[in-house]
């Protein structure tokens, strides 16, 4: 009978070790492997906007082909929609990992739903103005990718119909401005296109920076934080003449239901108008194919610097800001990969690759001589008008909120420039609803 081999006690001890070791091994590569696996989920807006949309799909891909351990579900989202579904999710821990916000969202961060990114993106490569608009004491809270200045579009071939000579300068003065709104007109041609449809916002544009340039930039601070006013002598001058443009026909009829997108269209296709107030990202839809809402191939586009009223604090002001960000969700369990890919998009490499490819600012440090391509002097042109200027950083929305937010968009954003309210029904809701009681 053969006696079975029975090892001894020590080697027993020693290949159990080795086994449970191998376990250990197999474990840990298992975890390796799912850790290679993990996916965040992204939303950003911009679905209708190719050129924004194409710039981020491809960060994405270099981004997952550089660091295999993380992939990206990237979903792009109608701003509206996208606002609707974060300001639910983030309450149920199910928002996403990396989500898109402008600055006037900043209570995201106050309300402690959002991750300060100063651990995970190198702020250094960020502008100082653009990293102001999304701090919270002391912490960073967004990567700016995109920002923008508020511009005076128009065309040009229009503008020469009409027998008007735009300024070297790109300025024109009170009077000048007034009487080629009064030209405009009465040649049928509507000469600020503009819609409020889907926005608390673009009513405004030619308003705010007209007050911008009366008051210069600490008493308009003062106008949109509550510590001034909106029965100012200035502000009421300001908007008199305004209200002067707006009942002779300035804006279009159908203001108040023409959406966004709409306005483009109706600027630069059909009807056509003289003038566009909107922010520089107006290139994230009219340098498209004209099939898809670009403006057509032989347009003649223009930039004018907005008009200046007698007696103005700066004439040269401006205002730049900060729009679309991405954040980092506060509840989030994959940081890491979440904050390797924002790191991705915050480098100077990536900041310039945006701007040759949306031709639009950025809160990323650029270097503006690398801008080549068809659309080069547009870029050009838009840099000319910014020569000099001294900027205002923040949109009104930027700093009003709550039930000043609110009126608003619904006073001076629709009602106002729609022809619904007198100059001092507006100033009297404003005050009403912002400035500071003492």
């Amino acid at each position: 009978m053969t006696t079975p081999f029975k090892a001894p006690a020590r080697r027993r001890s020693a290949t159990l070790a080795a086994l449970a070791a191998l376990g250990l091994t197999c474990a840990l590569g298992a975890q390796a492997i799912a850790a290679e696996q993990q996916t965040i989920t992204m939303w950003s807006h911009w679905p209708d906007e190719a050129s924004k949309r194409t710039f981020i799909e491809a960060r994405v891909k270099e981004f997952e082909a550089a660091d295999p351990q993380c992939k990206v579900n990237l979903q792009f989202v109608q701003k509206a929609d996208l606002y609707t579904s974060v300001k639910t999710s983030v309450r149920t821990g199910q928002a996403p990992d990396i989500f898109w916000l402008e600055p006037d969202e900043i209570a995201f961060a106050k309300s402690g739903y959002l991750e300060p990114l100063d651990n995970y993106i190198d702020l250094n490569n960020l502008e100082d103005w653009a990293k102001r608009s999304w701090t919270w004491e002391g912490k960073v809270y967004a990567m700016p990718q995109e920002a923008y200045s508020v511009e005076l579009y128009y065309n040009v071939d229009l503008m020469k119909k009409l027998g008007v000579q735009v300024p070297e300068n790109g300025q024109m003065n009170q009077a000048q401005f007034t009487d080629m709104v009064k030209k405009s007109v009465a040649a049928g041609i509507t000469p600020l296109a503009q819609g409020v449809g889907d926005r608390p916002y673009p009513g405004a544009y030619f308003l705010g920076e007209v007050l911008l340039r009366k008051l210069g930039p600490d008493d308009y601070g003062r106008l949109l934080t509550g510590k001034l006013s909106f029965q100012d002598p200035r502000v009421v001058e300001t908007l008199t003449w305004v209200k002067e443009l707006v009942d002779a026909g300035a804006y279009p009829k159908s203001l108040a239901t023409l959406k966004l997108g709409e306005s483009h269209y109706y600027f630069h296709t059909n009807p056509g108008a003289l003038m566009f107030p909107i922010a520089s990202w107006y290139t994230g839809r009219a340098f498209v194919s004209p099939d898809k809402g670009g403006q057509p191939k032989d347009f003649s586009l223009g930039l004018m610097n907005y008009p200046v009223m007698s007696d103005s604090k700066c004439p040269e002001c401006k205002t730049l800001a900060v729009g679309g960000s991405y954040v980092m969700y506060a509840r989030s369990k994959k940081k890491e990969c979440a904050g390797k890919m924002l790191k991705s998009l915050a480098t100077v490499e990536n900041g310039n690759k945006w701007m040759e490819g949306v031709l639009l600012q950025t809160g990323v440090k650029t270097d503006p001589s690398r801008i080549t391509g068809i659309y080069a002097p547009y870029f050009k042109a838009l840099l000319k008008r910014s020569e000099g200027a001294t900027f205002f950083i923040g949109t009104p929305l930027h700093f009003m909120s709550g039930k000043c937010g609110d009126t608003f968009a619904q006073v001076l954003n629709r009602a106002f420039p729609g022809g619904f309210l007198s100059v001092k029904e507006a100033t009297a809701q404003m005050d009403a609803a912002c400035t500071a009681k003492s």
